[in-house]
């Protein structure tokens, strides 16, 4: 599958729509159950620990795609089709 491709684009597509409702439902559920442990410094601690976690995500597409670009091929492979 090429870089650039419809389905690879699909792909990520619904790769970030996964990451997106994983880290909304996260970001739902932390303050809950931070409230009846009583301990707001984890739940902090959890936030930043899944923002960086979706932020080297971030960074590794990115690179992925740059080295589409300059032709490195394809260092970024999605299960699929």
């Amino acid at each position: 599958m090429s870089c650039f491709s419809l389905s690879w684009i699909e792909q990520l597509c619904v790769w970030l729509i996964m990451v997106i409702a994983i880290v909304s439902i996260i970001k739902l559920l932390v303050p809950y159950l931070m409230g009846l442990i009583g301990i707001p410094l984890v739940a902090q601690i959890i936030n930043i620990v899944l923002w960086a976690v979706v932020a080297i995500m971030c960074v590794y597409i990115i690179f992925a795609l740059i080295g589409c670009l300059v032709g490195g091929g394809g260092l970024m492979h999605f299960p699929g089709r």
